[in-house]
């Protein structure tokens, strides 16, 4: 049967076309005419005969969806992520030229589109692409290593069905990967492990292995050994097939599948036995055969690792060098192989309409569309929404609800991405990943064709830590200033822009200093605004220990109406891991004040929360109760009542003993051991409390936990302490409560800037 093919067609591998064409060439024995059903990139189905028969055990979708993976690369910052990222994209022929991270090419990465991403070598903003390896095609999105770009691997792991974890055979599991790691975990996300750098001097993949069964308790096994190690790398031995691979050709293109060497079988008949045994463990087919003494065919090794992987009970380790050319394209046959079709994932929504009922998703192309818009970007030609499709079916042209808001729009433009060039597209199915021009929503927003009232569960988005406060150079900027603000706040949910209500100041927070300093740079040069920053702030946070009473009366006459309004209660600390951060409860019995000012009181309490009397930082972890209060006929207002809880939470602050919190941060650095003295000693003096000391080779490897507010200016003072040899990362940990020496500290400063003002 002859295969209709056309060049649009190999462009759009997912979007289904119907094609109905007679074949002329037919004898007249043939049944005639004879249709044929073709796929947009020329894979012919069968006949319509055929179809007619298997319709009922296998729909129209069936193919697309089996064909479909969606992949994220995430790891610790300089792992290799966007390196690997380019090999992938060369491989699968979407980019016709490699180049490098740094390039001194000066074009840097393709998924680092961003002239900052080039200019530092790291990434900022994860970049979604897609490409087809095998007649598959693969979603990815590239996530950034740095912990202070967090939200961009949150938002990422919360739409993938299947992750790649990326390690360093050098560094082995650091900080960032057991943050990844336990991302990965709370959406629940089956992975593959990539242990990269094979190249590098001091690397040592099994080492890597134990560290990831250790620190972030992987059931894992390699599922290939590496021919040779550091300069000497040459290739990969597959345990599955029992195959060894070599990568030829200027940029590794070329891959020669040989016996295994000699040299090496005693290795790998150890190393598949130890797979074996592993997956056996999870895996109970593969355990009847191994139990039996039989033995193991590829096949039946793969479909068992498949089944354990996509379970999320084993983790395949993968082996090679992205920068080196070797090792891509056996893990893109892993992706392939190990990693979840859409419709092998669970995903549930709310039912809104039934008071947020879990109703789990099918998947799958012939149900109610359910999108969700997981990231936001400023485009050229206005908003650019990222969505993920959990189910049904979006058209250009389509109108959708977005069930957070209830606004019917229309679907204007319809694109796919790659990095940040675009490729316009007609229709996309569930299990794809899209995104949409001039859509008004916000990150999170649920998106239906109107039929359900369904909404998916957010992500979790960490609290700012840090603080800076921004004002344009120049008064004439301060549209384009606030139009900037604005922008970046939609599109990060970790980006907060608030006014300092003494100062006038506008405040911005983020995650740490790196985050805050990339949207100043943005600012300016996306907006062509310079801003003039102050000393970068701690975001201290104040609460209360104790139970305490309030009766405030509110009375004010001066001519004309006046004020009138009293508030009786008390204020009490929130129970430790309370899911809240202020609750407000109304336990007036009868009408002692009229159920209209109920809402004025909580807005004024929730505004005096905003600012407390210690430093005029929020107050959180906080419920208020009220229990009574009086108004009057004609002197009551809401202003008045407004009034009287803003001054009531001022009277019984003080009695509540409240203390201070502030950010505490988990730091890991790693320097040679003959510095351990003085590192150690640095870190008792920042008041830091040590909880890990490891060794890893002549390193030294320290887990402590550090006050934010004695961290400035620490990656100076550790290179001078360790002649430029010691690294470190950190992130955000919790708040904690200060000692009383800082927290004395902290309220005479305030007092004495107060007082100035």
């Amino acid at each position: 049967m002859a295969m209709a093919r056309s060049s649009s067609a190999r462009s759009s591998a997912t979007r289904l076309l119907y094609a109905l064409r007679l074949d002329s060439t037919l004898s007249p024995s043939q049944p005639s005419p004879l249709a044929v059903l073709v796929f947009e990139n020329g894979q012919q189905r069968r006949s319509l005969s055929a179809v007619a028969k298997a319709k009922e055990e296998e729909p129209w979708w069936k193919e697309a969806m089996d064909k479909l993976r969606n992949i994220g690369i995430s790891a610790h910052i300089d792992s290799g992520k966007t390196t690997l990222t380019e090999r992938v994209l060369y491989y699968t022929g979407r980019i016709h030229e490699i180049h490098e991270v740094r390039g001194r090419d000066g074009v840097g990465a393709k998924m680092d589109s961003m002239d900052l991403e080039r200019e530092k070598g790291i990434t900022i903003q994860s970049a979604a692409t897609y490409c087809s390896w095998n007649g598959y095609q693969i979603n990815i999105i590239d996530t950034p290593g740095h912990v202070d770009f967090t939200i961009e691997v949150e938002r990422a792991l919360r739409v993938l069905d299947g992750a790649i974890l990326v390690l360093c055979s050098v560094g082995g599991v650091q900080s960032q990967s057991i943050t990844v790691d336990r991302q990965m975990r709370r959406y629940e996300v089956p992975r593959l492990a990539f242990i990269n750098k094979l190249d590098r001097m001091g690397a040592d993949p099994w080492k890597v292995l134990s560290q990831a069964r250790s620190k972030l308790r992987h059931h894992s096994a390699a599922v290939q050994v590496p021919i040779g190690l550091e300069e000497d790398f040459q290739g990969l031995v597959d345990l599955v097939a029992m195959k060894a691979y070599y990568f030829h050709g200027s940029s590794g293109e070329k891959v020669e599948t040989t016996d295994i060497p000699a040299s090496m079988e005693a290795l790998v008949a150890e190393k598949r036995r130890e797979l074996i045994e592993t997956v056996a463990e999870v895996d109970d087919k593969l355990a009847e055969v191994f139990l039996s003494d039989e033995p193991i065919s590829p096949s039946e090794l793969e479909m068992a690792i498949r089944r354990a992987t996509v379970a999320r009970k084993f983790i395949p380790v993968y082996m090679g060098s992205a920068f080196k050319n070797k090792g891509v394209q056996p893990l893109l046959d892993g992706v392939i192989n190990y990693l979840p079709r859409p419709i092998e994932v669970s995903n549930y929504a709310l039912d809104q309409t039934k008071n947020e009922e879990k109703v789990e998703l099918s998947g799958t192309p012939a149900g109610p569309l359910v999108a969700l818009a997981f990231k936001l970007e400023e485009g050229r030609f206005g908003q650019l929404t990222y969505l993920r499709i959990y189910e049904g079916v979006i058209r250009k042209g389509d109108f959708i609800i977005n069930v957070n808001t209830g606004k019917k729009i229309k679907v204007p433009r319809l694109v796919r991405m790659h990095s940040n060039e675009m490729e316009d597209i007609q229709e996309a199915h569930a299990g794809q990943i899209v995104a949409v021009f001039g859509v008004d929503c916000a990150s999170g927003d649920t998106f239906t064709n109107g039929s359900v009232r369904y909404t998916m569960t957010s992500m979790t988005v960490p609290e700012p830590v840090m603080s800076l406060a921004v004002a344009p150079v120049s008064k004439d900027s301060g549209g384009q200033f606030s139009k900037a603000l604005n922008r970046f706040q939609k599109e990060d949910p970790t980006f907060r822009v608030g006014l300092d209500a003494e100062s006038g100041q506008t405040i911005i927070s983020g995650m740490g200093e790196l985050h805050l300093d990339i949207y100043v740079e943005r600012i300016r040069r996306e907006y062509k605004v310079d801003a003039t920053v102050g000393k970068p702030r701690v975001n201290f946070r104040e609460t209360i220990t104790q139970r305490a009473e309030f009766d405030y009366l509110h009375k004010k006459q001066s001519g004309g109406q006046g004020q009138y309004g009293r508030v009786v209660g008390y204020i009490e600390p929130l129970p430790a891991g309370s899911s809240t951060k202020f609750e407000f409860e109304n336990m007036i019995i009868g009408q002692a004040v009229p159920s209209n000012f109920i809402p004025a009181i909580e807005k004024g309490f929730k505004e005096a929360c905003n600012s407390g009397s210690l430093i005029g930082h929020p107050v959180e972890n906080i419920r208020i109760v009220l229990t009574d209060g009086a108004s009057h006929a004609v002197d009551s207002s809401e202003l008045a009542f407004k009034l009287a809880a803003i001054y009531a939470l001022r009277q019984c602050y003080a009695a509540a003993k409240p203390n201070i919190l502030e950010p505490v941060m988990l730091v890991e650095l790693k320097a040679p051991t003959e510095f351990q003295g003085s590192v150690t000693g640095d870190i008792n003096k920042r008041k830091g409390l040590i909880v890990g000391n490891e060794q890893d080779g002549d390193d030294t490897v320290i887990t402590a936990h550090v006050p934010l507010n004695n961290m400035f200016g620490y990656s100076t003072s550790l290179r001078s302490m360790t002649q430029g040899k010691g690294e470190f990362t950190m992130e955000y940990k919790e708040h904690a409560p200060v000692s009383l020496d800082v927290q004395m500290q902290l309220v005479n400063t305030y007092k004495a800037t107060k007082a100035t003002e």
